[in-house]
């Protein structure tokens, strides 16, 4: 997500034309979105970083239905018999 950042403040600073930026070329602004694009499509999904998260938010709500049942259940943690 850094990438998609830095690009788009790039994109800014060269609209803008703030500082330096002024001068650069809008090849380098195309450039870093291109290679903001190719992470998310390629490189992520090479490392297997989007089905890491996906597992990292299934174990959270996990965490949550286990706490809101134990919650259900009361302060002596035993169904009424």
């Amino acid at each position: 997500m850094w990438l998609l950042w830095s690009a788009l403040a790039l994109l800014l600073l060269r609209y803008f034309e703030i500082g330096w930026f002024a001068t650069l070329s809008w090849w380098w602004v195309a450039l870093s979105f291109a290679g903001a694009f190719v992470w998310f499509e390629f490189i992520e999904r090479y490392l297997g970083l989007e089905k890491k998260k996906a597992m990292d938010e299934m174990e959270e709500a996990r965490k949550a239905r286990i706490k809101r049942a134990l919650e259900r259940k009361g302060p002596e943690g035993n169904r009424p018999r």
